[in-house]
């Protein structure tokens, strides 16, 4: 039986990446037929990633069944993951996140959570000798997912060991990491083509704060200009997103790459109490910056609150 090895709703850059080279792993050197798939398209960047480095773009899939032998990567949240996820045969988790639980496994199973920026930073780690193995494209996406979720090592979850196993991929595989990350952020920038509710949900996970139900949004950009253009239409959006996934709002924050802050969108009363009470801001229109606000995983869930 296939293992299907994927991350969470909403791909970005390591869930897409993460299950790609850890389905490799299973398959080539652990004789572990395995295969990646998504729980929803991929970002731009991830889309980039795949281009980029030849990869196919693996399937889509709605859900599990009891049937189906599952590795989960890059969260462990059952409420990013498919819906029938505790009737799976879960095998394994490998993570980077704060563990929220509620997966529930039929037999023991190995974990590994580890404080790094990426996941695909424990990948080679868990690999051992045999990453050495690894084509090309396999190092190729682990680097862009770990250049992707440091933000090319501005995000303050970056660690030593982040930019320590980025710069052997790197080497191994002579890219200069500056000018790829520039290619990267160009790709993740290009939203164009995507509605306010796709921008809305592009790179989004569910949290509940203080009893209300949040979809928190963030999109990392180099031109936050195109998307705070569209910041009206953006707010009148989130009204009918927030109805159709039984959220009680929703949060975007667009990150300035280059400046590393955040612009806060404010279109009601209940944001902008929660800006003032979260980041000791004054907010005076519909948007609010943020200077060095980066990380959603570790600057803005911890800080939100009414």
């Amino acid at each position: 039986m296939t293992t299907l090895v994927f991350g969470h709703k909403s791909p970005d850059t390591d869930s897409t990446g993460s299950p790609i080279a850890w389905a490799w792993y299973l398959s080539e050197v652990k004789n572990t037929p395995a295969k990646a798939v998504l729980l929803g398209e991929p970002n731009t960047e991830a889309a980039f990633m795949l281009r980029h480095w030849g990869l196919d773009k693996p399937a889509i899939i709605a859900d599990v069944t009891a049937d189906d032998k599952v590795v989960i990567v890059d969260t462990n949240n059952p409420a990013e993951l498919p819906l029938s996820i505790n009737d799976a045969k879960i095998q394994g988790i490998i993570d980077h996140h704060m563990l929220v639980g509620g997966i529930k496994t039929k037999t023991p199973i190995d974990i590994t959570i580890r404080p790094l920026a990426c996941t695909a930073t424990i990948m080679p780690d868990l690999m051992g000798a045999d990453v050495a193995k690894a084509p090309k494209a396999i190092k190729g996406a682990m680097l862009t997912c770990i250049l992707s979720d440091t933000l090319e090592f501005r995000s303050p979850t970056t660690t030593a060991h982040d930019r320590a196993v980025a710069e052997k991929l790197a080497a191994d595989l002579g890219v200069n990491i500056p000018e790829f990350a520039a290619q990267m952020f160009a790709a993740k920038s290009d939203v164009s083509s995507f509605s306010d509710a796709e921008l809305l949900r592009m790179d989004s996970k569910e949290y509940n704060v203080a009893g209300k139900e949040l979809r928190v949004s963030v999109l990392e950009t180099t031109s936050p200009a195109v998307v705070l253009d569209r910041k009206a239409s953006l707010m009148n959006s989130m009204v009918d997103v927030a109805k159709e996934d039984g959220a009680d709002q929703v949060l975007l924050f667009v990150i300035d790459i280059l400046k590393e802050e955040a612009t806060l969108l404010v279109p009601n009363d209940l944001v902008k109490q929660m800006a003032e009470a979260s980041f000791g801001v004054k907010v005076t229109g519909d948007t609010v910056v943020i200077p060095g606000l980066m990380s959603r995983k570790k600057q803005i869930i911890p800080a939100l609150k009414m």
